[in-house]
């Protein structure tokens, strides 16, 4: 590594600074290297270089402050010592000074990014750059769309039941909640009453615009015969058309002669299935006290900040009325990510450099973390880089002026108001703060530094990353998603939020609403009280009546129209419930048969059967009944079997190293025989030594000699010496080399009496793989020399494959069934926090958890079973499968895997019953089970105390003369056989001539005829019950199906549903007297029209 250092007096009065590299010969270094006081020759010839190199930049300076509080530097040098990480500075005045630095990128080598530009080589830096762009496109199109949706938000909209002779005017203003359906599509109604008057049935609507949608602000005009004084309360209700829900968050009332506000704060729904049920409140005037209340200013202001100044959030739902369009938003949240881009991949990996040029010096580290100065330096001058252009782009774009000057919506909707005279403009507001403006053309010039600054970054985005390489240019794209993520989701809500409850809690300003000031335009003051015509008008107002409106069809439902809607609405709800959890579980349900299914591999009944036949030869085996004949078989049949032989034809196994002689299976290292032997203890009775069965303190684990002698005895075959060797796996025998050897040793191991009085278990393991189906099979044939001289042998076959997700699909879909698993866990929390204990009494929960501990289960050991595929598949690779691998670990992981797949597999199937619970004969049968549940409780104590009777007296009586009753496991198997009727009456006669037709004789007739005609009752008592129950009451399920029946009959035409289409009420919620308010008001109506009438 080469430094050259040039100091501030050598670049004193220039600006620029011109330099150039070229590669010295062996010559040339030799001369001037070895006189560093020569420079070599300048010249403008090109050199071409042989060997890369990396040039490095930075920049340093030395500075006091003068007088005038100036930075000066005159009289400082930077010195030679300074390098990337300290500057030197030397001075020839004590006055205190500091140093400047400044990390520099590296350079950009132009020559490398041309030659090597093509797409095949970067195709992460090209994708990413197209991907960015076409998000940027799409995302355009959609803010263009909502940018045009938003016009037809705008607007103060007038009342449409306002009468052209209403002169006094009101400016309402309603605030729709953000939660989910807070929206409405309802007519909603109200009556705003004074201290002197109050108004008659008013409606919010309008035929052209949707109003009162989620999160929504809409602005009306009410013009009114006469003041209503000061204003007391507004009550408000609405049709409950089509089942909908409104939440409403608050309204302001606006007195827009006096411009007086009054709120009123609800923070309520109206809906009859939400909060009290209720579609009607009355909400008094709000006094100071609540609306400086911490949540109602914190609900007012964390929505609308988090939407406003949140810049990638507010392209989705930015205020309708700002200027700051979706469009300006979403290109300045581009420019922002593209020039964050830039600097990240131009400084990407300056830490590692820092650290590793630092060697750990001048750093404060906290654990494995470290901090160094070049770091805190990046860290500033990217965030600086970033956080300047951006925030200077998006208050250009703020601050333009529209092309046109806008027109007051409040003064635009007044003089759509015939009976209201000329109306002038207010004197401008003169306390209003100045503000910089830009005029309209400057959008332009916004759009194109934009642009330009967008160009630009992925330009040298793209320089970058093919200097960096595809695999770096990966790590960078990481890194770069992670940050960008955490931020956007992460750390600018997180910041917002904090800076919403900081102000409600210290800067409570509760007159201070941004998004209601946007609707309460100053700027368009009407002043009404010094219009004579209007004082005119108004007087002759104030001694008239009120002009009557219909109130029949505005009036809020009754209690009786309530509790039918809040029951058809219950029905409802029900049945979406249901439709939901039965498509969502079937879907869950399907998802889990593909992946349980897809994890399982064909052929493995056809392996295991093919071993069996071909190893163990249990024709053979049944033979052998002594350790000679143990002998025989290892050496003539079996050893032979695990080398390749010749072919049929004579010919030899060529490419078969390393497989069975079945030339299919391909043996994994070699085979061990293990052995576990018995102390030789002394026999009390006969003064002899004895060999008693296999126990936890009677094993032998000491080392021997060959023929188990303690004297030295010399061999030369290793083999045969480690197999008298005692290790953790017992005694050890590996059947390696060629298949003469194997002969030779198993000769001299038989010679030497490996196996004799004291062996107890002989166990041969051996790993298999067979390529042709993708199967691993891990063997183990054990055989058991019991003390009585009895030989038994078993066998332990274990097929698995590591083969996991192989495709996309398989991988998607247990991503999905993931989900789904996570979607039942917030489920059952949701139930067990709403029903607490009472949520335990139901079967079905036990099933949910059931599946939920058995998936997570499966999760846990798939992550175990690869990683050990992994490090089995690494170890297999560095020995070509010639060294003997492990695999009992890996077997029992992929067991454990199918036994909680497959119980996770039933419980999904058991579940499944219940969503079938509509049909009544599976309704039928939940109800018989719960209702036998009791009486099967007790049966199955009786039953199972009778049943050990009889298992201790078949097990006592018939241990030395039956097979089937040779150990407890075997007698009950014997006797559920026989209450099966599936039994061999002449193996007990010849157990005993009178024992066993007498024992068998009672066992038949107290537990086939007595107790299963007991368990056969309780059944047949259980079904009447239910049957009869179900026939005296319909269930809630048959209810809801019923119910869910007709609505599908309604919807496909086949049927239809008077009452509900026409609003008609069933008997049982109706009653004459109710409809006697409606016909009074009918009455008064009539009255008061007639009256008018004569009048005029």
């Amino acid at each position: 590594m080469y430094t050259y250092f040039i100091n501030n007096q050598l670049t004193n009065n220039y600006e620029s600074l011109i330099f150039g590299l070229r590669e010295l010969n062996s010559t040339e270094m030799l001369h001037y290297c070895s006189t560093p006081s020569t420079d070599p020759p300048i010249t403008n010839e090109p050199f071409h270089f042989t060997s890369n190199y990396e040039l490095r930049l930075y920049t340093s300076g030395c500075y006091y402050l003068d007088s005038n509080n100036r930075w000066q530097s005159d009289g400082l040098i930077v010195g030679s010592l300074t390098n990337v990480n300290e500057t030197e500075c030397l001075s020839t005045h004590l006055t205190t000074f500091a140093g400047g630095f400044l990390v520099l990128p590296a350079p950009i080598n132009w020559n490398y990014v041309f030659a090597n530009a093509d797409f095949n080589r970067n195709k992460t830096i090209y994708i990413t750059v197209i991907c960015v762009s076409i998000l940027y496109l799409l995302i355009m199109t959609y803010a263009r769309y909502k940018d045009k949706k938003d016009i037809e938000k705008l607007g103060v909209l007038a009342l449409e039941d306002n009468r052209k002779e209403d002169q006094y005017c009101y400016q309402i203003i309603v605030f729709t909640g953000n939660r989910k359906n807070a929206g409405t599509k309802s007519r909603v109604h109200f009556i705003l009453a004074g201290d002197e008057d109050e108004t008659q049935v008013r409606t919010f609507n309008h035929s052209k615009r949707q109003i009162f949608q989620r999160g929504q602000v809409d602005s009306f005009v009410m013009t009114i015969p006469k003041s209503l004084g000061k204003l007391n309360y507004i009550r408000v209700w609405h049709n409950n058309q089509d089942n909908s829900s409104w939440f409403l968050k608050y309204l302001i009332v606006r007195d827009l002669q006096t411009l007086e506000k009054s709120y009123f704060i609800c923070q309520r729904w109206f809906a009859i299935d939400e909060d009290d049920g209720r579609i009607e409140r009355l909400l008094p005037v709000s006094s100071e006290l609540q609306m400086d209340k911490f949540a109602y200013i914190l609900s007012k202001q964390t929505y609308y900040n988090i939407s406003e100044d949140h810049l990638w959030f507010s392209i989705f739902s930015r205020p309708p009325s700002n200027t700051f369009t979706r469009v300006q938003r979403c290109t300045c949240c581009f420019v922002l990510l593209l020039t964050s881009m830039l600097l990240n991949i131009l400084y990407y990996d300056q830490k590692n450099d820092a650290k590793s040029s630092t060697g750990g010096k001048s750093s404060l580290s906290f654990g494995p973390l470290y901090i160094t100065p070049e770091q805190i330096g990046i860290g500033i001058i990217v965030e600086l880089l970033v956080f300047i252009p951006s925030l200077c782009l998006i208050q250009f774009f703020r601050r333009i002026q529209p092309s046109r000057t806008p027109v007051s919506p409040l003064r635009q909707t007044l003089s759509q108001i015939k009976s209201i005279p000329t109306i002038s403009s207010g004197k401008p507001n003169t306390k209003k703060s100045f503000r910089l403006k830009f005029p309209w053309w400057c959008l332009f010039l916004a759009y194109g530094l934009s642009f330009i600054t967008a160009f630009v970054s992925i330009f040298f985005i793209i320089v970058r990353g093919i200097e960096f390489g595809d695999l770096k240019t990966q790590k960078w794209l990481t890194s770069l998603i992670s940050g960008f993520f955490s931020s956007i989701l992460l750390l600018e809500p997180i910041k917002i939020c904090a800076l919403t409850v900081f102000f409600a809690c210290f800067i409570r300003t509760s007159d201070k609403d941004k998004q209601a000031n946007e609707y309460l335009d100053d700027e368009a003051q009407i002043d009404l009280n010094n219009d004579e015509e209007y004082l005119q008008s108004t007087k002759q107002v104030r001694s008239a009546s009120f002009i009557s409106r219909s109130q029949l069809q505005f009036s809020p439902l009754s209690e009786w129209e309530l509790e039918f809607l809040r029951e058809k609405r219950s029905r409802e709800k029900k049945m979406q419930l249901i439709m939901r959890e039965v498509l969502s579980y079937i879907c869950f349900l399907v998802l889990l048969n593909v992946v349980i299914y897809s994890n399982q591999v064909d052929h493995q009944f056809e392996q295991v059967n093919h071993l069996r036949k071909y190893l163990i030869n249990l024709r053979g085996n049944e033979k052998i009944s002594t350790i000679d004949e143990y002998w025989n078989w290892l050496e003539t049949d079996f050893v032979e079997k695990i080398r390749a032989q010749d072919w049929y034809n004579g010919d030899p196994p060529r490419n078969l190293s390393g497989y069975f002689d079945d030339k299919t299976n391909r043996l994994i290292g070699w085979v061990r025989m293990r052995q576990i032997r018995v102390k030789s203890e002394p026999c009390s009775q006969w003064n002899s030594s004895c060999e008693y069965d296999l126990g936890l303190l009677n094993e032998e684990k000491r080392s021997f000699q060959p023929g188990w002698m303690n004297q030295t005895i010399q061999l030369s075959n290793l083999s045969v010496n480690k197999a008298f060797q005692y290790t953790d796996d017992g005694y050890v025998y590996e059947f390696r080399g060629r298949l003469s050897t194997l002969r030779s040793n198993l000769s001299v191991l038989h010679q030497f009496s490996w196996i004799d009085k004291q062996t107890r278990v002989i166990e041969i393991q051996l790993n298999l793989f067979n390529p042709n189906v993708n199967l691993f099979a891990s063997v183990k044939l054990q055989t058991d020399f019991q003390s009585t001289g009895s030989i038994r042998f078993q066998s332990y076959i274990n097929p698995f494959s590591f083969q996991m997700m192989s495709t996309l699909s398989e991988l998607f879909c247990s991503i999905a069934y993931l989900m789904f698993i996570i979607y039942m866990m917030i489920e059952i929390i949701q139930s067990i926090r709403r029903m607490k204990i009472k949520y335990f009494h139901d079967v079905w929960s036990y099933i949910n958890m059931g599946i939920i501990i058995c998936s997570w289960t499966s999760l846990l050991i798939f992550v175990l079973k690869y990683q050990e595929s992994k490090a089995i598949g690494k170890f297999f690779k560095e020995t070509n499968g010639y060294d003997y691998i492990d695999l009992e670990y890996a077997v029992s992981l992929d067991q454990l895997l199918k036994n909680f797949l497959s119980l996770a597999l039933f419980l999904g199937w058991i579940k499944f019953v219940r969503l079938c619970r509509f049909n009544r004969r599976i309704s039928l049968f939940i109800q018989t089970l719960q209702h036998a549940s009791r009486a099967l409780w007790s049966f199955s104590l009786m039953f199972g105390v009778i049943f050990i009777a009889f298992l201790c007296l078949f097990y006592l009586l018939f241990i030395s003369k039956l097979s089937t009753c040779a150990n407890l496991y075997r007698t009950a198997v014997m006797l559920y056989e026989i209450i099966l009727m599936s039994f061999d009456a002449h193996e007990l006669i010849n157990g005993s001539s009178f024992l066993g037709p007498f024992v068998f004789t009672l066992f038949t007739l107290i537990v086939v005829f007595i107790c299963l005609s007991m368990f056969l009752t309780i059944i047949n008592e259980s079904f009447r019950y239910a049957r009869d129950n179900l026939k005296s009451q319909r269930t809630e399920d048959e209810i809801i199906f019923t119910f869910m029946m007709k609505r599908f009959q309604c919807w496909i035409g086949i049927s239809n549903d008077s009452y509900e289409r026409d609003g008609m009420m069933p008997e049982k919620y109706y009653t004459p007297t109710d409809a006697f308010p409606n016909k009074v008001d009918q009455l008064l109506t009539a009255l008061d029209r007639i009256y008018t009438n004569q009048r005029q």
